[in-house]
């Protein structure tokens, strides 16, 4: 599975954005876990949010829980990632993520087999 992260940019606080992650050859999304990461300057790759493929269950992270929201168009074979009233401290490298494994979210990612390129997103007035 190849995937292609893309809609990263610099937005000012409060803002909204939209990352697209788009998956070719191999599995398609509703047999695979899908999830985003983020990792920012200094500091380790985390989970922000995944979507199990197991039972459909979603996980979000409790920084963004209630602002971000992770979505799929199976059609498209592409996963989204909605990014409401940012933050600062929102800030990083956003990467996109697969899996067959469903739980994704509470692996360490090291663990994790297929990855997006990764696309900079910076919240900054």
């Amino acid at each position: 599975v190849q995937l292609q992260a893309s809609g990263g940019g610099l937005v000012h606080p409060g803002s909204s954005l939209r990352l697209s992650c788009a998956a070719s050859s191999g599995f398609t999304l509703d047999e695979l876990a899908i999830g985003w990461f983020r990792q920012a300057p200094g500091k380790e790759r985390e989970a922000v949010t995944c979507i199990s493929n197991s039972d459909g269950t979603t996980y979000y992270a409790d920084s963004v829980n209630g602002r971000f929201t992770i979505s799929r168009d199976n059609a498209k074979n592409t996963f989204y990632l909605q990014m409401n009233s940012l933050k600062p401290e929102d800030t990083a490298v956003y990467f996109c993520a697969a899996d067959t494994y469903s739980k994704i979210c509470t692996i360490d990612p090291a663990r994790i087999t297929w990855w997006g390129q990764g696309t900079l997103v910076t919240v900054s007035s």
